[in-house]
């Protein structure tokens, strides 16, 4: 897609953007608010217009949306399939490195007790633990939970997506998956390889015909294009989990470039990397995890997936989500405009442009030596 495309479509759901307001009582407005949202959007006689960046590509931001009086964390809904789901989702990856199975299995249930109904994972998470301590945890809770993992076929046929999900399904201990995602599609390939015949596309088909899966989506980290390519085969795709943080608009942004496509195809945007995939950003002190959290929770997302390894980040990320107010057009440029000295060459989303955060599986079957090959 060329930039002249890509900036005209960000441009047209920019304009759509400011024309659907506020939504009722949960303080967000989400991708696909022309169909599944419907019902949900009020209507406001003031719009707000985000200032230009200096940068190439146009620029999305929110309309202003109502105060969250509830005190609870938002649910929003997940595009056009019906659900709604926690605007904040537990991270399975990061769950998967709790000091203990008993403190992940602790995390899991207060956070499911607080509103937390989003539950991510995958395939390959930490040598299959995420799954398995995250199955553990949902015995008698797994009515409660909206169950998200990934197939991590990493260009391998239908036959092996289908033996990793009865794994997942063994592992997490349930006989559906709520939403059964691609896992990182994130080498310039993967698109052809995964919508050939006996791809991973025909194994998310297969899932849904059988019953396993209710809903199908893809994830992915390195490049807009990427993401863009999947698109273009116009599968009917659910969910697109992609990288949201306020560096993302200086750097081969996601939000600028894919966002519209995802609100055009009606397909509900899950975020993830709100912090940058390391905190780094949040280590040297130039945003605090509130600011990094609320902006990716301001923009057009069905849930963020958010980190959490610990009760204590859990809690904090709670009372993040429970206070959320929107952030303004003027709050996120100028959120925006402070980082762009730190997010033109990408440093703090090495996740796009280094193989630093590729997991060691789609390494392995795309010819990349692992982590622990790589010299010290």
């Amino acid at each position: 897609m060329s930039d002249q495309r890509s900036g005209a479509d960000a441009n047209r759901f920019l304009r759509d953007f400011n024309r659907r307001q506020f939504l009722k009582g949960v303080g967000f407005i989400g991708v696909g608010a022309s169909t599944g949202l419907a019902d949900h959007i009020l209507h406001s006689n003031t719009s707000v217009e985000a200032p230009e960046l200096n940068t190439s590509s146009a620029k999305l931001t929110l309309a202003q949306t109502s105060e969250n009086r509830s005190g609870e964390i938002p649910r929003r809904p997940l595009g056009k399939t019906g659900v709604e789901v926690s605007a904040i989702g537990l991270g399975g990856a990061t769950l998967g490195q709790a000091k203990s199975k008993e403190e992940a299995i602790r995390i899991t249930h207060e956070a499911i007790d607080n509103g937390i109904t989003f539950m991510d994972n995958a395939w390959e998470y930490n040598n299959h633990r995420s799954e398995e301590w995250m199955g553990e945890a949902l015995q008698g809770r797994r009515d409660q939970v909206f169950l998200m993992t990934k197939v991590c076929t990493h260009g391998r046929d239908a036959s092996v997506a289908m033996q990793q999900l009865e794994e997942s399904l063994r592992r997490l201990k349930t006989d559906y998956i709520d939403l059964w995602q691609i896992h990182e599609v994130i080498y310039y390939n993967d698109p052809e390889l995964i919508f050939r015949p006996d791809g991973a596309i025909e194994a998310l088909e297969r899932a849904k015909q059988e019953g396993k899966v209710k809903f199908v989506g893809f994830t992915g980290h390195k490049d807009p294009a990427i993401h863009l390519e999947m698109l273009s085969h116009n599968y009917p795709f659910d969910t697109v989990q992609l990288p949201i943080n306020c560096f993302d608009a200086s750097f081969m942004s996601f939000q600028n470039q894919v966002l519209p496509e995802l609100d055009r195809q009606g397909i509900a945007a899950i975020g993830m990397k709100s912090l940058s995939g390391n905190a780094e950003a949040v280590k040297k002190g130039l945003v605090t995890p509130q600011e990094a959290i609320r902006y990716a929770m301001s923009m057009p997302i069905a849930t963020l997936v958010s980190g959490i390894d610990s009760v204590e980040v859990l809690r904090q990320n709670i009372a993040i989500a429970r206070d959320f107010q929107p952030m303004t057009a003027q709050e996120m440029q100028a959120l925006r405009e402070r980082v762009v000295p730190y997010a033109t060459d990408g440093r703090f989303e090495l996740f796009k442009s280094s193989k630093k955060f590729d997991a060691d599986v789609g390494r392995k079957q795309h010819g990349f030596p692992t982590q622990d090959q790589l010299p010290t």
